[in-house]
């Protein structure tokens, strides 16, 4: 049951750049009596500059904005603000994507199918201090947790196989040899356990290592 009005409520701050889910967010807090709507921002740059000027307690930060990556964003906030409590709200649900924002700062991972009481539960946990990682938000980071993770080259050369270029090219383009590329491909499809390079890409976009 929330606390009586007379606790200080907690205010949030929502960053998104869809009108209707803000709205929908503004309304959702408004219903709650020991939460309140601190500010919205659309883009990762206000959110930054939201924070600095309102100093919510809790920001919920969606991962595709127009402007960069809502992970940067969480970085950059954590960074000057290590207290920031931050929770992401968004449809991405790749096992990578989880785990970049989780390092880069945040304390929740929820997606926007999420029930109206999982988003509330997770906004009074993380105000607390915790964390709030759904069941299957979990499930998908346990997955993979034993896999050996593409190096940094790897997911270079599988950004540009993405794109549809030959081994030549990948080669061309990172002035590495053919020979190498294939070698690092091999070693892409074995970590990846895909069959060829569509089914690595394929892979690499669902799980979030990746995008387009």
């Amino acid at each position: 049951m929330p606390p009586s009005r007379s606790v200080q409520p907690i205010r949030v701050l929502t960053t998104d750049d869809h009108p209707m889910l803000r709205q929908g967010i503004a309304s959702l807090l408004q219903s709650e009596a020991d939460m309140a709507l601190a500010g919205e921002a659309e883009t990762g740059a206000e959110a930054i500059e939201r924070f600095r000027a309102l100093r919510p307690d809790v920001t919920l930060m969606d991962l595709h904005l127009p402007d960069m990556d809502g992970t940067e964003a969480i970085r950059r906030i954590k960074d000057e603000f290590p207290a920031a409590r931050l929770i992401v709200l968004t449809t991405y649900s790749g096992d990578a994507q989880i785990l970049r924002a989780l390092k880069a700062g945040a304390a929740g991972y929820l997606l926007k199918s999420a029930l109206r009481k999982d988003l509330l539960d997770a906004i009074r946990s993380v105000h607390a201090g915790g964390r709030k990682l759904p069941p299957d938000i979990a499930m998908k980071i346990a997955e993979h947790a034993g896999d050996d993770a593409l190096s940094g080259r790897e997911i270079e050369i599988l950004r540009l196989v993405a794109t549809g270029r030959t081994n030549k090219q990948v080669g061309d383009r990172l002035s590495i040899t053919e020979e190498t590329v294939k070698t690092h491909i091999k070693s892409i499809l074995s970590k990846l356990g895909a069959g060829d390079r569509t089914e690595a890409v394929t892979t690499a976009l669902k799980r979030g290592i990746i995008e387009l």
